[in-house]
């Protein structure tokens, strides 16, 4: 049994981590680190975890924690693992973090977009960025593993087989994108009270969400050139679910036309058909969030508007399951050389 410890196991993501684990026939979980609720029963804190987790919240000494466990999931604020990680500790334990500390390989810019310092810029090089389906072969070999935030994950993969093949104009690439209200996570905020959320939709972090340089860099990786976007998330009354939707000039091809439906859909094949997790959709049919709540699936599809000579890309995923947790496993997964969709299949929850 491979043995994890969680810091942060009372956050939306971390009780995600333990409810998957708890499904997941190769892992034991030896460790749920909340800084908040020290020595209090875990299932007082989440009361669906009543007679299934029979264990107390414990701190998040990173330190002590290396030594008892073999994976470490960190679902914490931006920073904590930054200013805690040592050799000592990598060298003991794999770890998979689900913060953005080891996501950007610019230090400059990951401080310039969350406005902190990076306390162990040493380790930023060595990360993998953990978007399985891009990455799968580095993650295997990794020690830490950079887990990709929600909106990035969606937003990459749905865009990635055309950025990397050179059919649109990264130059004009807008991503607009909607995301439930548990992607802000559960500390209490005026913001997301029921009243300010509910019957209402709203943009944030317009032209500055920290998110954006993420995205960027992965898909400056596809084009093999940098790739600046427009990137505006908005705020939708619902729990969970991330929709995108991109918007992108098409290349014409050598003979002048504009690529067809065919050739969209075979670079899209190219890259997912055999993607367990990746679901392209069939002609017309495009993604919701219900379709893939609960589950660590993502929809894609897309639209080829002639008249204006753009593509309209479209994905959806679980931001608790595909944009967090459920990633973060999958990631353990391939880290330890178990089938990667242990723990993992999930049906998609409906209505």
């Amino acid at each position: 049994m491979i043995k994890a410890g969680i810091i942060g196991a009372t956050g939306y993501a971390g009780a995600e981590l333990v409810r998957l684990l708890l499904g997941h026939k190769e892992v034991e979980i030896k460790w749920y680190g909340s800084r908040s609720y020290i020595d209090q029963q875990y299932a007082s804190v989440y009361q669906n975890m009543f007679e299934l987790v029979d264990a107390t919240c414990m701190d998040d000494n990173l330190t002590e924690l290396a030594k008892q466990v073999d994976v470490i999931f960190t679902a914490t604020p931006q920073g904590f693992l930054a200013s805690v990680l040592t050799e000592e500790i990598l060298s003991q334990v794999k770890i998979v973090d689900l913060s953005a500390d080891f996501r950007i390989k610019d230090v400059e810019v990951y401080e310039e977009w969350y406005k902190i310092e990076h306390k162990s810029p040493q380790f930023i090089e060595e990360a993998v960025y953990g978007l399985c389906e891009i990455n799968r072969e580095q993650v295997k070999q990794a020690r830490l593993i950079a887990n990709p935030g929600c909106y990035t994950t969606c937003s990459i993969l749905t865009a990635y087989p055309l950025v990397k093949e050179g059919l649109i104009d990264t130059e004009t690439l807008i991503v607009d994108a909607k995301s439930g209200t548990s992607g802000a996570g559960r500390g209490a905020k005026v913001a997301n009270l029921f009243c300010e959320v509910n019957e209402n939709m709203k943009a944030y972090g317009v032209a500055n969400h920290r998110h954006t340089p993420e995205i960027e860099e992965q898909l400056g990786y596809a084009a093999g050139k940098p790739v600046y976007i427009n990137f505006t998330p908005h705020l939708v009354p619902m729990n969970r679910g991330i929709l995108a939707t991109e918007y992108a000039k098409l290349n014409k091809k050598t003979d002048g036309t504009l690529p067809t439906y065919e050739d969209i859909k075979a670079v899209y094949d190219k890259y997912y058909k055999d993607e367990k997790f990746v679901r392209v959709l069939p002609k017309d049919i495009f993604p919701e969030t219900k379709w893939v709540e609960g589950s660590n699936y993502v929809d894609i599809n897309f639209k080829i508007d002639e008249r204006t000579g753009r593509i309209i890309m479209m994905g959806a995923l679980d931001n608790l399951v595909k944009g967090a947790a459920g990633q973060a496993v999958q990631n353990m997964n391939l880290l330890f050389g178990l089938k990667e969709s242990e723990g993992l299949e999930l049906v998609p929850m409906f209505p």
